[in-house]
Formats: structure tokens, C-alpha cells, sequence
């Protein structure tokens, strides 16, 4: 069976590991930003698969868009919103329920598919007819239009929301000390 694999399975084979392994990392990692970064591991080796099967086209947007886009807005919430990015910040110890909770979507997405596909096969076509990148420009522009539109909307939705929180002004200035306050009280007094 392995004397059969061909220099696109290996590779294929090696792609589909590196983003496993990416993926594990990114969910049981304890840091915001880690975790993004190996979210852009995963989703670069996404990419990589597509290339790996001469879905070339394909490749390049989900690099362009996932890696390009949808990573760098979140890094960019990340910094923007202040929010809490070290070891604690991802870790409400309830590991056992969310694993839990993980098998069970896990075990109805899997009735799911069985159930639906159980009494149907998949004719294998021979080779698929030559689709150009105008073509599928063509369709995504013209019958997807909509809902490309509605997720560039909610991507500069989230940026501005993140901008806004992170421009709040807080008059208090609550992560000074209590004694540094003080001092730059007493100075504004002088």
C-alpha cells in the first residue's frame, strides 16, 4: 500500500500533518497571540494542500484572504482592544467539559454525514474539463456577489468596533499604581 503513494501523496500527506499539528497547537495553546500564529500556520498549510492538487486559484485566495486578511484583523483586535494575552488568558480550567462537548459535536457530525451519504455512491468522472480563473471570477462575482460583500461589511464592522473600544478614553487611568497617581496629581497641581 505505501509502495503506491506517488510524490503528491507524500507531499499531500506531509501538509495534512504539519497542519494538524497546527491546529492541536492552536486550541491548547495558552496565548492569544500563539495561537494566532499557529492559526496562520494552519491555515497556510490549507493553502498549501490547494496547491498541492493544482487548485492554484483557490490556493492564492484562501493564502490572500484567510492568512492575509482575516489573520491580521484579528491581531490587529488583539492589540487594539488590550485584551489579556498571556498564559492566563485562555485558561478557565474546564478542560473536561469542553472535551466533553468537543466528542459530542464530533460524534453528530459524524452520524450526520454517515446518515446522509450512507446509501449513495460517487460516480468517479474521468478528467474534469479545464476550468479558467476568469471563469470562476465570473461566477464568484456574479452569483456570490451578495455574500462576498456582506463579509467585507462585517470585517470592517469588527475593525471599527475594535478601534472604538480601544479609543475609549478612561479618565481614571485604573492600570496606574495608586502612589504614581498621586505624584502626577500633585504635578498637575504645581
Amino acid at each position: 500500500m505505501i509502495a503506491s503513494f506517488s510524490a503528491q501523496d507524500w507531499a499531500f500527506t506531509a501538509v495534512a500533518v504539519v497542519g494538524i499539528i497546527a491546529a492541536l497547537r492552536m486550541v491548547t495553546t495558552k496565548n492569544v497571540v500563539h495561537g494566532a500564529l499557529y492559526l496562520v500556520i494552519a491555515l497556510s498549510m490549507i493553502g498549501a494542500g490547494y496547491l498541492v492538487m493544482a487548485a492554484e486559484f483557490v490556493a492564492w485566495v484562501q493564502i490572500i484572504i484567510y492568512v492575509g486578511a482575516i489573520v491580521v484583523l484579528l491581531l490587529f483586535a488583539l492589540m487594539l482592544t488590550k485584551a489579556p494575552i498571556g498564559r492566563e488568558a485562555l485558561d478557565n480550567q474546564q478542560r473536561g467539559i469542553s472535551s466533553l462537548v468537543a466528542l459530542a459535536v464530533l460524534a453528530g457530525l459524524v452520524f450526520l454525514v454517515l446518515d446522509a451519504f450512507r446509501s449513495q455512491t460517487i460516480p468517479l468522472p474521468g478528467p474534469a474539463p479545464q476550468t479558467t480563473t476568469g471563469q470562476i471570477g465570473e461566477s464568484l462575482f456574479r452569483a456570490f456577489v451578495a455574500p462576498f460583500e456582506i463579509v467585507s461589511i462585517l470585517l470592517l464592522a469588527a475593525l471599527i468596533g475594535a478601534i472604538a473600544i480601544a479609543r475609549k478614553d478612561d479618565p481614571v487611568h485604573s492600570d496606574q499604581h495608586p502612589a504614581a497617581r498621586t505624584a502626577e496629581t500633585a504635578r498637575r497641581e504645581r
